[in-house]
C-alpha cells in the first residue's frame, strides 16, 4: 500500500509540475496538432512524425519539453490516421487500417461526424488504458527487471529482433529475420564497446562512433516513404462530412465492454517488442468480430468495429512504452524512434532508468490524450481541410524538415550522406518487401546485444552454459529456439499433423 501511495504522489508532483507551467501548453497544443497533421496526411505516418521531431527537439531542448514534442505528436499521429481511413477510405497510416473497414461506410452513408466523434472518444479513452497499464505495470516489471544479468539482456534483445522480423513481414517471415539480422550487423560498426578498437570503419574516421540513430532513423523511415508518396500522387476523393463531430454518448456506453477490452488487447499487443499500433489495431479487430453479436454487421459500416480497432491502436501507445521504459527494448516502430531521443539526451532506458523519467512520460502521455481529445473535437474542420492538400505540396516539405533534422543532430554532412543512403537501402528493401522496422530495432538493440553476448562469455571464461544455466535465461534462450523453429518448414507440418489429430 506505501508502494502505491508512494507512486501516486510522484505521479502527482510529476503531472502538477507540468500543469502550473505555460511553456508545457505551447508544446502540447503544437506537437499534437503536428501528430494529428502527420496521422491525416496519406504517405506520413507516426514513426515520422516522432523521427522528424527527435531531429528538431531531441537534444536542443530540455528533456521533458521533448519529451512532451514527442509523445503528443505520437499519440496525436495514431489518432490523426482515422481521418483518412473514414473520409477517403484510404489509412493515414498503417495503425488506421482496420478503421477504414467500418469508417468509410459509415461516411458514405451520411454518419461521418458520427464516426470521427466516436473514433476521437475511442482513441482517447485507449490511450488512458494503456497509460494506467504503462504506469501500473512498468513498476512490477522494473522490480524483476533488477535480477535481469548480461545473459538475460542478450537474449532478450535477440527475442526482440526475431519477433519484429516474425510479426512485421508480409510474405517471408525470413525477410524479416534478414533485416533484423543486417541492423544487428550494422550496429557492430564502430568502436568495440568492450575492447574501444575500431571495427568494420574501413578508415572512414566518422564511423568510429557507429550508425548514429538519428540519420538511421530518417534514412529508414523517412526517406522511402516520401519516395513512394511521390510516386502515387491520386489520394481517391474525399467523402462529404456529413453530421456533428460529438461523441455518441449512448454508443460510447452501449459498447463500453467492447472499448474496455479493445484497451486491454492493444495495450498486451503494444508490450511485445516490435509489434506496433497496425497489428494491435487488426487483433483487436479480429477478436471484436469473431466474439461480437454482430459480427456480420462487421466490414459493412458497424460502430463496434470502429470502436475496437480505434481503442485499441492508441492503447497500443501505452502498451509500447513498457518494454521501452523497462528493458531499453522498442514496442513500436514510433517507439523506436522515440528511444532514439532517449539515447541522444544520454538516457539509458532499462532496469537502471531514472524512476522520476517514467512518472514524467506517464503524466504527459495523460495530458497528450486530453489535449488530443478537446483538438479532434473542436478542430477536426481544420485537419479535414488539411487532407485537400496535394502530395505534391506537402512532400517536399517533409523532404526538408527531414534534411534539416538530420542535419541538426550531429551537425555534419556525413549524417545526411548516411541518412540518405540508408534511405535508398531502405527503399529498395519495400520494394522487394522486406520490412525496414526489424533493421532499425536490429540498429538500435544491435549495441546491446553485442555488448551482453560477449560480457557474459568474457565472465564466464567462454562458456556458452551461461546462456542457460540461469532460470530467467533458459526461458529466454527456450522462446528464442521456439520462435525459429516455429517457422521451419518440417515444425509447421509437425504442429498442422497434431492439430488436425487433435480437432
Amino acid at each position: 500500500m506505501d508502494f502505491i501511495l508512494t507512486q501516486l504522489s510522484g505521479f502527482g508532483g510529476a503531472f502538477w509540475a507540468l500543469v502550473i507551467d505555460p511553456v508545457t501548453y505551447i508544446y502540447l497544443i503544437v506537437s499534437v496538432f503536428l501528430g494529428i497533421t502527420f496521422g491525416a496526411l496519406p504517405g506520413l505516418t507516426a514513426t515520422l512524425a516522432v523521427t522528424i521531431l527527435t531531429g528538431f527537439f531531441g537534444n536542443k531542448v530540455p528533456l521533458d519539453y521533448s519529451l512532451i514534442a514527442l509523445l503528443g505528436a505520437y499519440v496525436g499521429a495514431i489518432y490523426g490516421g482515422s481521418y483518412p481511413s473514414i473520409l477517403l477510405n484510404i489509412p493515414g497510416t498503417a495503425a488506421s487500417a482496420a478503421t477504414a473497414m467500418d469508417g468509410y461506410p459509415l461516411a458514405k452513408a451520411g454518419r461521418g461526424g458520427e464516426a470521427l466523434g466516436l473514433t476521437t472518444t475511442a482513441s482517447f479513452i485507449g490511450t488512458l488504458i494503456g497509460t494506467i497499464a504503462l504506469l501500473v505495470f512498468v513498476w512490477v516489471l522494473l522490480l524483476l527487471s533488477q535480477n535481469i544479468a548480461s545473459p538475460e539482456k542478450a537474449l532478450l534483445a535477440l527475442f526482440g529482433i526475431l519477433l519484429s522480423g516474425t510479426l512485421m513481414s508480409e510474405d517471408l517471415v525470413i525477410k524479416g529475420w534478414i533485416a533484423g539480422l543486417v541492423g544487428l550487423a550494422m550496429a557492430m560498426v564502430g568502436l568495440d564497446p568492450l575492447l574501444s578498437e575500431p571495427r568494420y570503419t574501413f578508415g572512414w574516421s566518422y564511423m568510429l562512433s557507429g550508425f548514429q540513430v538519428v540519420p538511421v532513423l530518417m534514412g529508414a523511415f523517412a526517406v522511402p516513404q516520401i519516395i513512394e508518396g511521390m510516386r502515387h500522387m491520386d489520394v481517391g476523393t474525399l467523402t462529404e462530412l456529413k453530421g456533428r463531430i460529438l461523441p455518441n454518448l449512448r454508443a460510447v456506453r452501449r459498447y463500453l465492454p467492447t472499448i474496455t477490452r479493445s484497451g486491454v488487447i492493444g495495450t498486451g499487443v503494444g508490450a511485445l517488442p516490435g509489434v506496433g499500433e497496425d497489428v494491435a489495431g487488426w487483433v483487436s479487430y479480429g477478436v471484436g468480430k469473431s466474439v461480437s453479436r454482430e459480427g456480420r454487421k462487421f466490414g459493412k459500416g458497424s460502430l463496434e468495429g470502429l470502436l475496437s480497432s480505434e481503442t485499441a491502436n492508441n492503447a497500443c501507445i501505452g502498451g509500447a512504452l513498457i518494454p521501452l521504459l523497462v528493458l531499453g527494448i522498442p514496442g513500436s516502430p514510433p517507439a523506436a524512434a522515440l528511444l532514439g531521443a532517449f539515447r541522444i539526451n544520454n538516457i539509458i532506458p532499462g532496469p537502471t532508468i531514472d524512476p522520476e523519467i517514467i512518472l514524467r512520460v506517464v503524466a504527459i502521455m495523460v495530458l497528450a490524450s486530453f489535449t488530443m481529445f478537446v483538438m479532434g473535437l473542436f478542430t477536426a474542420k481544420i485537419f479535414i481541410k488539411i487532407l485537400r492538400i496535394p502530395r505534391v505540396v506537402f512532400l517536399p516539405i517533409v523532404m526538408v524538415l527531414t534534411t534539416i533534422g538530420s542535419f541538426s543532430v550531429g551537425g555534419g554532412i556525413n549524417d545526411l550522406y548516411l541518412m540518405l543512403g540508408v534511405g535508398f537501402v531502405a527503399y529498395l528493401m519495400n520494394l522487394l518487401k522486406f520490412p525496414i522496422a526489424p533493421l532499425v530495432i536490429g540498429v538500435i538493440l544491435g549495441g546491446l546485444f553485442d555488448e551482453t553476448f560477449r560480457r557474459s562469455l568474457l565472465i564466464s571464461g567462454g562458456d556458452v552454459f551461461v546462456f542457460w544455466s540461469r532460470p530467467v535465461a533458459a526461458v529466454l534462450l527456450a522462446l528464442n529456439v521456439a520462435l525459429i523453429l516455429s517457422q521451419v518448414p518440417l515444425t509447421k507440418r509437425l504442429f498442422a499433423r497434431l492439430k488436425g489429430k487433435a480437432f
